[in-house]
């Protein structure tokens, strides 16, 4: 399985990429500029709000999943803009919608 991390740098990111490539499922791990402790995986540049970009990256290197580490983009929607997308149906994104990123006060 072909993996994509966005990501904006972090523990987090490292925690994650970590896991993913200890995988025996994983056969390729890419990530967005991942300020990674350990180097895991191969570092593309891809702007995480520009959705279109990664889209195409991702068809062209075929992806099976993504899996989006910050706040911003799926607040901004990528996980609605995947799923509206019909050249993107093969493509798993892990995330919740623009709607279910937000935080709300209660």
């Amino acid at each position: 399985m072909n993996i994509l991390l966005l990501g904006s740098g972090g523990e987090r990111e490292h925690a994650i990429s970590l896991k993913i490539s200890q995988s025996s499922e994983c056969t390729k791990l890419l990530y967005r500029q991942c300020m990674v402790i350990e180097v895991v995986g191969e570092n593309v540049d891809l702007k995480l709000n520009d959705f279109k970009s990664i889209k195409d990256f991702s068809c062209q290197t075929t992806f099976n999943f993504i899996i989006v580490g910050p706040e911003e983009p799926l607040v901004n929607g990528i996980v609605d803009y995947f799923k509206s997308e019909k050249d993107c149906i093969a493509i798993s994104i892990l995330g919740p919608d623009a709607e279910g990123a937000k935080i709300r006060r209660f």
